[in-house]
């Protein structure tokens, strides 16, 4: 004869007035309960775009201020390098004009056969080292008159002109770039008084000669 292990065969005791369902573990809640939930993630959503939509703004107000520092920047370099070429301009300039009595005693040397031997090799390298510098010389005899960059310091009268004209340098002018260093000193003449009136004079001298009709 076995023994019956107790416990086996025995029912859990069971609440009265319970139904066996209630034992059962309950629905997940209905649609109604999550709601909330759904109000949460909406707000959540929303909560993120603003954020976005600041962080847009702060970035095209960043964008606009590193455009604007670049172009003050170019800005800048450009204002910079155009001070850096005036400046070097005034240096060279200052430097060609101390030079040029040396440049005028080099020319009365040549004129008088003086520049022969090593003073020759030392002027004309001085000459082509101030021409390599941009300095210019002008002045020429038989140009017109330009009071901007002549300097009249003799006046005559030629019969041979028609305009005020340069005859002769009496010492050259120079230039480096659009800035004129020195005028060309000069010897002007200009035409005679009454020259352009001579043709006319004669004209009605040969219709004296010629004999005009009488008057009536």
């Amino acid at each position: 004869m076995t023994e019956e292990t107790p416990g086996f065969d025995e029912k859990p005791d069971v609440p009265s007035g319970a139904t066996p369902d209630d034992a059962e573990p309950k629905d997940a809640p209905s649609s109604e309960g999550a709601s909330p939930a759904g109000d949460a993630a909406a707000a959540q959503v929303a909560g993120l775009t603003a954020q976005l939509d600041q962080v847009r703004t702060a970035l095209g107000e960043r964008t606009a201020d590193l455009q604007r520092l670049q172009a003050e920047y170019q800005n800048y370099r450009r204002r910079v390098e155009r001070d850096r070429v005036v400046v070097k301009e005034i240096a060279i300039a200052s430097l060609l004009t101390e030079l040029l009595p040396v440049l005028d005693d080099i020319g009365r040397a040549r004129e008088h056969g003086e520049l022969v031997g090593g003073f020759k090799s030392v002027a004309e390298s001085l000459e082509t080292v101030a021409a390599k510098m941009g300095l210019q010389q002008f002045g020429k005899e038989g140009e017109p008159f330009d009071p901007t960059i002549h300097e009249a310091l003799m006046h005559s009268y030629a019969p041979d002109v028609t305009e005020t004209t340069c005859v002769a340098i009496l010492q050259p002018g120079y230039k480096f770039g659009e800035r004129n260093l020195r005028p060309a000193r000069v010897a002007v003449a200009e035409p005679q008084p009454g020259a352009q009136a001579t043709p006319e004079s004669g004209d009605a001298a040969d219709g004296k000669e010629s004999g005009g009709p009488e008057e009536g």
